[in-house]
């Protein structure tokens, strides 16, 4: 699991793991990652999840952002990178629990508007070792007919930066929870919300232009 370990003078403070394709650093409370220091702007930085890059970029903050020493605006991390910024520290951890990535299903805009499904990969917090194992069978848009075997601990599906939701695997089957965007998934025309719906074998998913059976 990729997480990001927020320090301060040497000491560890907190771990977040990178659960989402955009962690927002700053000093509101609304950010995903909350500084309450001096020197740390309202909207800081951001953390980007893209395909299987993860970068920072510095949000055109007051006090800047130093990468060893060195201003940076944007910076594609490495394992072990140890970005400043004021008084505290984040430091990038790739794989910190040996898990690995788990594969997601990305739907990227086309002109028509329906997607393009292709694998790429995303942080997951779940065990390796959960038995249980699902399909998604895409009814409607760019790559229907396609079934696509839950293989993994963590699986996301949407477009990043419109709309993305989670399909996680637990002891206790799978479940969808909305990640970003402001309309959240349909499960058989009911919306998801804010919280976590747990799938049952045959239900139907919307999102993003398209159409997916759940089978388990």
């Amino acid at each position: 699991m990729a997480t990001i370990i927020l320090a301060k003078d040497g000491i560890d403070l907190q771990v977040f793991p990178l659960l989402k394709a955009r962690t927002t650093i700053g000093r509101r409370t609304y950010n995903d990652i909350v500084i309450d220091a001096a020197g740390i702007s309202g909207e800081h930085a951001v953390i980007a999840m893209l395909l299987s890059e993860v970068f920072f970029e510095d949000l055109d903050s007051t006090n800047g952002s130093q990468l060893n020493g060195q201003p940076v605006k944007k910076h594609f991390l490495q394992d072990g990178d140890v970005i400043e910024l004021a008084t505290h520290t984040i430091r990038y951890c790739a794989d910190e629990d040996g898990l690995g990535t788990p594969s997601a299903i990305v739907l990227t805009s086309t002109q028509d508007g329906l997607g393009d499904m292709r694998q790429t990969t995303v942080p997951s917090q779940l065990s390796s070792e959960v038995k249980s194992t699902g399909v998604i069978r895409i009814l409607k848009g760019v790559g229907a007919g396609k079934e696509i075997a839950l293989t993994k601990p963590m699986t996301t599906i949407g477009r990043p930066g419109i709309q993305v939701a989670v399909l996680a695997r637990t002891q206790h089957g799978f479940s969808l929870t909305h990640i970003e965007g402001k309309v959240p998934a349909l499960v058989n025309g009911t919306s998801i919300g804010a919280s976590t719906r747990m799938l049952a074998n045959g239900d139907l998913i919307e999102m993003s232009g398209a159409e997916m059976i759940f089978d388990c």
